[in-house]
């Protein structure tokens, strides 16, 4: 995180301090530094989630024979669902009304669900044969775990970005005291 600095600039005899800040920097910095250990904490809390929707859609698609974009929509919106379920649950354990705990949920982890999804069903879509895979093949289970480890390290700093600017799963942490 970058630390901002005022600077005072001498102009025709006058002084004046330039804020080269916002208030959306002020909003970062009272947050402190943000350590990897956390960042990689949410990551992992969106990974479990969206690793269940993920196997748990595949495994709905492929025993009811469909094609490849169906079971692939299927699992995304299954991502989604247990990626904002598990933040809801936790929200919802700090005595939240539930509309509240919703909206925590949808801010703490779009992003985070979204990219991961980004990245997980590319590297499937681009993994030759991945796409045909069944539940019983290698295959399937190799590029599944390699296709969300990648998007784990690709999502690690996003979500380290957003909770420094007191996004992401920072909204969850403020229910946790």
């Amino acid at each position: 995180m970058q630390h901002v600095q005022h600077e005072q600039h001498e102009h025709a005899g006058r002084t004046r301090t330039d804020h080269a800040h916002t208030d959306h920097a002020h909003a970062g910095h009272s947050l402190g530094k943000v350590s990897w250990s956390m960042a990689a904490q949410a990551t992992l809390h969106c990974l479990t989630g969206c690793a269940i929707g993920e196997v748990l859609g595949m495994v709905i698609g492929t025993a009811f024979g469909w094609g490849n974009a169906p079971t692939m929509i299927l699992a995304i919106a299954l991502a989604f669902f247990f990626g904002y379920s598990l933040t809801l649950r936790s929200v919802l354990r700090a005595g939240v009304d539930f509309r509240t705990a919703f909206r925590v949920a949808l801010a703490a982890d779009t992003l985070s669900i979204a990219v991961m999804e980004l990245i997980d069903n590319g590297v499937i879509a681009l993994w030759p044969r991945a796409m045909d895979a069944h539940l019983s093949d290698g295959l399937f289970w190799g590029a599944l775990a390699a296709s969300l480890a990648i998007a784990f390290v690709v999502t690690t700093p996003v979500n380290k970005w957003m909770i420094g600017r007191g996004k992401g799963h920072a909204v969850v942490h403020r229910y946790h005291h």
